[in-house]
């Protein structure tokens, strides 16, 4: 662990009086106290970085205090500026999570985890030696995971003021570095700041992207942009001078300025409309910004009486909003001296839109109130995958992207196979899931999964952003349990239908002989007593008892299924006499317990201790002498031994419809010893949200057997326990106490 004691001196060096001026420009910006953490955080950092430098020869300090810079322009917090100082530290500190959290707080240490995350991308983006049928979806694929791997926005935005930072230096990397960091910029992060609206960041990756990737185009656009570069300036300052005047004369409050046009928009531009420089209407141009929409549109019909407006050069974004919540107006006319001119207009208020996007709302409103801190960011990362048009070009042709779906990321969950391809999951995916997206006779061999090269259990729910391996066999065929949705290993409707669809096509027979089993091995578990199996099937719309069992074996009728027709089944109709008891024709009164009892109303019910009765379990009630009625299983020892002259105190009962009622259940668990095995048991009643009452447990010849009194809802709950408890490792058996 490093122990980080040095502060700065402003006498120490000339590195040292850099970073005091540069804290001083931040008065500007920041509050006292803010600049003083952003201080500390600089202290922090200095020792760790020490002799560093990045890929571009640039000093790690240097390029951390450059991005800080970056995100003053985006009106970032200091947190932010704090977390890009400290962005590179995972590189350099192996306890620096503690370290942050008691220097810092816990939000500091989330964002610099979340730029630490992110990097992995960067290593899977080169993507130029792909198919270009695959490229489209992979580079789309990427941007989604990045996005849905942070939770907080500013983790996007600091990432791409480091990126932003890093091509502005770019020169003094090596010529393989240049081409693979400028395709990346332009397949990833200069699309995300575009769809972020970070107008400012987007227009600069994209020049300086072009800059590496297309050096002589770029030289050329330069080249002509510069030649004029007086004689456009000196136009654009006498349009401007005659617009203050009319707008001025019109009595509308405005502000005009020139527009520069990037190179890589009029590159872009050329190649779209397949003309040259000169034929562009808008390498000269001005911008109008006023107080209200009406100015706008007053303003508009000042422009057009002034110059010819040129046909369909007109875009009214006001009224029709980009899909990104872009608005303003544009036009082209032929102004002075006959030269093509494009005139923005737009409100003060769109204007800080357009060119901060998220990042304008990110600074403390007028008064030192906090926006409300991230219910905006979550608005906008739902609406970032309904857009339907990127209009910043991600590739050779300026069409690699396709549309994004109207679907909500954050139910799907992006990992990487080990070659670096994006496979997209709905949330909550498994391994399994994972290996039947890649190939269906890889689903079936799925023996194991490594993630992040750990191994983790065929059920683990993926994360984003997560390297997937399976191991598989040679040879193999799914597993019946993958089915089963209480063990959770599926989680996508295409794998479990897969997965079906192999056993439906196995020798009936096997079918048959499987679903027998697996409903034998089901009502044993549950302790639900003699079920009549053809009702069961007719309950599921089979007419024939075969039918319905090779269905449970293919997998064709779910274990809540078959649930849902066992509870149906089993309980006692209030028209049907226990026979063998004696029976009361009185009407049947509901009791607290939400047992419906045959006799007297206002009796107290009390379920016996001696069976344990759930629902469905057939049951009776019993009248004592002085605890009201005593419900039992029909089948318990105690009421089969019942003497001959008290049979008139049993009487009719079965279960009502009262709703969130719990009942006592006994279980035994019987597993081979070894250490943590009672924990694990006790954890898996945890999570389920299990409340245990009673535990008593004994060893025997290496063999652990262990009794739990629950309380449960349904037999469906009762089920899905057992099935958990039964894949736990080393269990032998799980079952309702009693059952043989």
């Amino acid at each position: 662990m490093v122990s980080v004691t040095q502060s700065l001196s402003p006498n120490a060096s000339q590195d040292a009086k850099d970073i005091a001026l540069w804290l001083e420009s931040l008065a500007l910006h920041f509050k006292p106290e803010e600049i003083a953490e952003i201080r500390r955080a600089i202290e922090f950092a200095v020792p760790l970085y020490a002799d560093a430098t990045e890929l571009t020869g640039v000093p790690v300090l240097q390029h951390a205090l450059g991005t800080a810079s970056i995100l003053i322009g985006m009106n970032l917090d200091h947190e932010a500026m704090i977390a890009a100082i400290l962005h590179a530290l995972p590189d350099y500190l192996d306890a620096w999570m503690e370290q942050v959290a008691t220097a810092f707080n816990a939000n500091i240490v989330a964002l610099v985890q979340g730029i630490s995350r992110m990097e992995q991308i960067q290593i899977f983006s080169d993507l130029h030696k792909q198919e270009k049928a695959d490229q489209a979806q992979q580079v789309e694929s990427l941007r989604k995971m990045l996005l849905a791997m942070v939770d907080d926005i500013r983790v996007v935005l600091i990432k791409l003021a480091e990126r932003t930072q890093t091509m502005r230096m770019l020169k003094g990397a090596s010529p393989e570095d240049q081409q693979h960091i400028a395709r990346e910029i332009r397949g990833i992060f200069a699309p995300l700041a575009n769809r972020l609206g970070v107008w400012q960041v987007k227009w600069e990756l994209e020049d300086l992207a072009l800059r590496y990737l297309e050096p002589e185009l770029y030289k050329k656009t330069a080249k002509l942009l510069d030649e004029r570069r007086v004689d456009r300036e000196q136009y654009i300052e006498d349009v401007k001078a005659q617009l203050k005047l009319e707008l001025q004369q019109a009595g509308i409050t405005a502000e005009v300025s020139g527009r520069s046009k990037h190179i890589n928009s009029i590159v872009n531009k050329m190649k779209r409309k397949k003309v040259e420089f000169s034929e562009l209407y808008d390498v000269r141009a001005v911008r109008i910004l006023v107080d209200d929409v009406k100015a706008c549109y007053t303003a508009l019909g000042i422009v057009h009486n002034l110059w010819q407006p040129i046909p369909s050069e007109f875009d009214d974004y006001i009224a029709h909003p980009k899909s990104n919540d872009y608005r303003s107006l544009h036009t082209a006319v032929v102004g002075p001296r006959g030269l093509a001119l494009e005139v923005q207009i737009r409100t003060h208020e769109m204007h800080q839109h357009s060119e901060l996007g998220v990042a304008a709302h990110w600074r403390y409103k007028e008064g030192g109130k906090s926006d409300s801190k991230y219910e905006e960011k979550i608005a906008w990362l739902r609406q970032i995958l309904e857009w339907k048009e990127d209009v910043s070009d991600s590739g050779e042709n300026g069409d690699m992207v396709e549309q994004f779906k109207s679907e909500l990321f954050q139910d799907q969950v992006y990992v990487l196979t080990p070659q670096g391809k994006v496979i997209d999951l709905p949330k909550g995916a498994t391994p399994v899931d994972f290996a039947y997206t890649l190939h269906t006779d890889l689903g079936h061999r799925t023996r194991g999964a490594k993630v992040d090269g750990n191994i983790v259990p065929l059920n683990y729910q993926l994360q984003n952003g997560q390297r997937v391996e399976i191991l598989a066999a040679k040879q193999g065929a799914p597993s019946r349990d993958w089915i089963n949705p209480s063990l959770g290993y599926l989680h996508s409707n295409r794998a479990r239908a897969k997965v079906k669809h192999w056993f439906k096509h196995q020798h009936h027979d096997e079918n048959v002989a499987q679903g027998r089993a697996q409903l034998d091995r089901e009502l044993h578990r549950l302790g639900v007593g003699a079920v009549n199996q053809e009702k069961l099937a007719q309950r599921l719309n089979f007419h024939k008892l075969e039918d319905f069992l090779a269905a449970i074996g293919r997998g064709d009728v779910t274990s809540r299924q078959i649930l849902n027709a066992i509870q149906e089944e089993s309980p006692i109709k209030a028209e049907q006499p226990v026979k063998s008891l004696g029976s009361k024709s009185t009407a049947s009164r509901t009791s607290a317990n939400g047992v419906l009892v045959e006799g007297v109303d206002n009796l107290m019910t009390k379920m016996a201790k001696c069976c344990k009765p759930a629902p469905p379990d057939q049951i009776v009630g019993y009248v004592t002498l002085d605890h009201g009625v005593t419900i039992h299983r029909k089948d318990c020892a105690a009421m089969q031994r019942v003497p001959e002259d008290r049979r008139d105190r049993v009487l009719n009962a079965q279960w009502g419809r009262k709703q969130d009622a719990k009942f006592s259940v006994d279980i035994e668990v019987v597993a081979y010893d070894r250490q943590g095995l009672l924990r694990d048991v006790i954890e898996l009643l945890a999570k389920e949200k299990v409340n245990v009452t009673k535990v008593n447990t004994f060893n025997r010849i290496n063999q652990a057997f262990m009794q739990y009194t629950l309380d449960i809802l349904d037999l469906e709950q009762l089920s899905k326990i057992l099935a958990l408890l039964q894949h736990l490792p080393n269990v032998i058996s799980a079952k309702r106490k009693g059952q043989r």
